[in-house]
């Protein structure tokens, strides 16, 4: 059965395990998440749930915002993000989704916000190869170099990896392991580095590759 939910990244700690070895791990508040919204195969041609995570005062909502809700019946939520899920049927919008979706041992993909590293060189950014210091190079040793014949074909191909910003972007780290669930406090102890800062938002998910 797929899984998922809407979490923050609470930061990294290490675990003991029984036999003595040290566990790298990350914590995740996860949930609750109320179903906002459902679709089905009849109506939007495919299936899945609409979460929402985050509790908002009526006064940071929008109009729209507050209609969407309301029509729901649910409280108004600061992020909304849609699952495709094996089990939709079995859910119904008002229903509440916390860490218990989740055990001990489950494998699962993480999705968020990398870091911003800001205006990045190639060196720093894809891990280039510094020109030589010596003989003419001058104080540019940490350029790109040559980028491309100006005679054919007369420009740079797109993709070209050059300078320019660095980070923020969706990352997935997949097929981590749980290591633990809090059910009381919605925790989730997840084995190794997850992406993005303190406090950033993160969704947990069945592993693709569980089976593999």
């Amino acid at each position: 059965m797929k899984k998922a939910i809407i979490g923050k990244k609470i930061g990294m700690t290490q675990l003991f395990a029984e036999d003595g070895r040290v566990i790298p791990v990350t914590v995740v508040s996860a949930g609750p998440c109320v179903v906002v919204q459902k679709k089905d195969t009849d109506n939007d041609g495919y299936e899945s749930v609409q979460l929402g995570f985050e509790d908002i005062p009526e006064r940071k909502a929008t109009k729209p915002q507050k209609g969407h809700f309301a029509k729901a019946g649910a409280p108004l939520k600061r992020h909304l993000k849609e699952f495709r899920l094996e089990n939709t049927a079995d859910m119904n919008v008002g229903d509440v989704i916390t860490a218990e979706v989740f055990a001990e041992g489950d494998k699962v993909d993480v999705t968020g916000i990398s870091k911003g590293k800001g205006y990045a060189g190639v060196v720093k950014r894809y891990g280039n190869a510094k020109l030589r210091a010596t003989h003419g190079t001058g104080p540019v040793h940490r350029s790109i170099g040559s980028v491309g014949a100006n005679s054919d074909p007369s420009r740079i191909f797109k993709g070209k990896k050059m300078a320019g910003h660095m980070g923020a972007e969706q990352v997935t780290v997949q097929n981590l392991d749980i290591v633990k669930v809090d059910a009381e406090n919605n925790i989730l102890v997840i084995k190794g580095a997850i992406p993005g800062p303190k406090g950033g938002l993160v969704y947990v998910k069945n592993s693709v590759k569980a089976g593999v």
